[in-house]
């Protein structure tokens, strides 16, 4: 059975600038990394594959460096890696994303049946966790987000139960295979590579397949695919911090001081 990573290649945005006259992002000169959700994505596949012998799939779709990253999912130790790249996938939005990612693993399901698809909740560049349930929508796959826990997994009777992470609470819920599961960070501790399997990765093939693989019609898919766009990017406006009083030699003034402001601006009950 097979278990497919859909990750995803993000700027750090711990180093993002915007163009002040374009509003747009200034790409050149900044790295590029997994998006972290998606680590923990890949590495719960890389867990049930060293538990159960599941064979393991790292899929992304991007320019053609996305390369790189994908190398990256080798050297932790994936058994293949596949990057959906075409000038006409360009542009698309979470609609059009999750239609090409769902046509490879469709592709990829022809070959050997696949089990489970893991996703990030979302990533840091979007923040939309749209894709992971356009793609279990298309497919007709369960549906099982913000999933903290792996229970059990009963292959005979294809379900599996896992525990998801609501605000304030758990729960506890199972659900047959096939199934998308989006994962949040306490999943799991991403792996390091280790430095054999970081030499071994540079030698791996990474498969690209294009449109002329997947054959989509190019009017469905990429910016022509997208019914939404992004119009605009821009740093919100932050009011300048101000420091009071002296917190070292007179924290009981300090403290009076920041009472008295935080009622001139109704902030504190009475």
């Amino acid at each position: 059975m097979l278990v497919i990573s859909c990750i995803k290649q993000v700027p750090d945005t711990t180093q993002v600038r915007i163009d002040p006259v374009t509003n747009t992002l200034i790409r050149e000169g900044i790295p590029f990394i997994i998006n972290p959700y998606d680590s923990h994505a890949l590495e719960e596949s890389l867990r049930l594959k060293d538990r159960y012998g599941m064979r393991t799939v790292a899929l992304s779709m991007g320019p053609p460096n996305t390369v790189a990253t994908l190398k990256k999912a080798y050297a932790i130790g994936v058994d293949e890696a596949i990057l959906l790249s075409d000038r006409c996938f360009g542009g698309a939005d979470t609609l059009a994303t999750s239609k090409v990612l769902s046509a490879a693993i469709e592709r990829l399901d022809k070959q050997e049946k696949v089990g489970i698809v893991f996703c990030g909740k979302q990533t840091i560049d979007g923040d939309t966790a749209q894709v992971g349930p356009g793609i279990a929508s298309r497919l007709g796959f369960s549906q099982l987000t913000l999933v903290d826990r792996i229970e059990s997994i009963d292959f005979l009777r294809k379900r599996i139960k896992v525990r998801r992470k609501l605000e304030g609470r758990h729960e506890i819920v199972e659900a047959p295979l096939p199934v998308m599961i989006t994962v949040v960070r306490e999943l799991n501790r991403p792996r390091y590579p280790t430095v054999p399997m970081r030499i071994e990765s540079e030698e791996k093939e990474i498969k690209v397949w294009d449109n002329s693989v997947l054959k989509l019609d190019a009017e469905t898919v990429g910016l022509k695919g997208s019914p939404t766009w992004v119009s605009k990017i821009f740093s919100p406006e932050r009011d300048q911090g101000e420091i009071i009083g002296d917190g070292i030699n007179d924290p009981a003034g300090t403290a009076n001081l920041l009472i008295d402001k935080l009622l001139s601006k109704d902030l504190l009950a009475v």
